[in-house]
């Protein structure tokens, strides 16, 4: 399935893709794509609907992050050998944990917004990870039972305030508008290897970022298992698991960053695709 909500940012309601790529309404089935519709009863009673019968929704409606019920927005940094490489960075041993503020959460095709005074606001695409049900001290083998599904994310970032304004790197990575996930929750059935997923994101029409989660140093398995240890995951909570290279602090000879009126196009293979414009704060 496909799960998505639609409509005016504070007022989305429950959908659902068809096959034909069609938004059905599901709002007389479910009030909301929360924590108890991303649990494994939750995702078998939708399974269960006929989406032929569902209401169309026509136009092209706003659509907004596909899930509501966010407690911990967990990302993963240096996760792609090559990525690491070039930004100059050792291989992590394990995985670096940093969490990204939930006022970033952003619907997958508004305006991302380009700090004040920001010089260095970079784009990252992500495969994103959806916990389905209480997560706490899993091990690798069963890592997957807890995972509802995958969507994707640009994890935004502002380079100057991760790193060259002391501390960790949260203050690079928290800016309202930062965290755009969707266009929808792909559930985890559809998704038989997330470690051989293309992906790749555009500026202007221009390809930066170009790679697979086949390069990730620890796999979604390792991830969930390992953050578990750490802090229990909730039905709703997104692990995004870090980027491939292409970043704009990457390139050469000079580093490339965002300015307002830029448009981003972030896709991953079978999990959709983001449009934003970046806009000044």
């Amino acid at each position: 399935m496909k799960l998505l909500r639609w409509g005016p940012k504070g007022l989305e309601k429950p959908g659902i893709l068809d096959g034909e790529g069609h938004v059905r309404d599901l709002s007389g089935i479910v009030e909301e794509i929360g924590p108890e519709e991303l649990s494994p009863a939750g995702l078998a009673r939708l399974a269960a609907v006929d989406v032929a019968a569902l209401p169309k929704v026509e136009g092209n409606p706003r659509l907004g992050v596909p899930f509501t019920g966010t407690r911990n927005f967990v990302c993963i940094g240096l996760n792609y050998a090559d990525h690491a490489a070039e930004t100059g960075a050792p291989i992590p041993k394990e995985p670096i944990i940093f969490l990204k503020a939930l006022t970033a959460l952003n619907g997958p095709n508004d305006d991302v917004e380009i700090p004040r005074g920001s010089t260095k606001t970079d784009w990252e695409v992500e495969l994103g990870v959806v916990i389905g049900s209480r997560t706490k001290y899993v091990d690798e083998a069963s890592a997957l039972d807890h995972v509802a599904g995958y969507c994707v994310v640009n994890d935004v970032s502002e380079r100057e305030y991760q790193i060259e304004r002391g501390g960790t790197w949260d203050k690079g990575k928290g800016h309202e508008t930062f965290g755009p996930v969707g266009p929808w929750l792909v559930t985890k059935d559809e998704v038989p290897d997330p470690q051989a997923l293309e992906m790749g994101l555009d500026v202007d029409g221009q390809v930066m970022q170009h790679g697979s989660t086949r390069t990730m140093i620890f796999g979604v398995r390792h991830l969930v298992s390992y953050v578990s240890r750490f802090m229990t995951l909730m039905p709703g909570d997104i692990i995004t698991t870090g980027t491939p290279p292409g970043v704009g602090m990457g390139k050469k000879p000079e580093p490339v960053y965002l300015r307002p009126g830029q448009q981003m196009r972030v896709w991953i293979a079978g999990l959709g695709e983001q449009r934003q414009r970046t806009v000044a704060a």
